[in-house]
């Protein structure tokens, strides 16, 4: 499993609730660029249109020798999921505001894969505890590894 592109921000902006793992739905192109690293999922996130699920806004550079058979950047990709998998987020999203975002892009056995995520948007205190904790850890790790 090779990580292309993750989602730095999502755990910080977010409390992540629950774990997916989606297929792609793409063109020649799109793939050989993803396979180079030009690719950012940093301002994705996952729109249902009736029982099908996309990733709108994920951006992946043309492929410089794919002439005029290129692709455009930003269109909204489908995710290969289950049925039941897209009713049970779409019900999440809509019931307790809660969103669903991608948290990283990697490659399995050749295919494209994207893992996303229900999450639940953090408040800035919530942000700023976490910073607190972070820190903390920090300082003792560095305590310990002194004496």
């Amino acid at each position: 499993m090779k990580i292309i592109a993750k989602n730095k921000l999502a755990n910080y902006n977010y409390f992540v609730l629950e774990k997916y793992e989606a297929g792609l739905k793409l063109v020649g192109s799109e793939i050989k660029s993803i396979r180079l690293g030009k690719v950012s999922i940093n301002e994705a996130y996952i729109t249902f249109k009736g029982n099908e699920a996309y990733v709108t806004n994920m951006n992946v550079s043309t492929y410089e020798q794919a002439n005029m058979f290129n692709h455009q950047e930003t269109r909204p990709r489908k995710l290969l999921l289950n049925k039941r998998e897209i009713i049970k987020l779409q019900t999440k999203v809509k019931e307790e505001g809660n969103t669903v975002i991608p948290l990283s892009l990697y490659l399995k056995n050749g295919y494209a894969k994207l893992e996303i995520a229900l999450a639940k948007g953090k408040k800035n205190y919530d942000k700023r505890e976490d910073l607190k904790k972070k820190d903390q850890e920090m300082h003792m790790k560095k305590a310990v590894f002194r004496y």
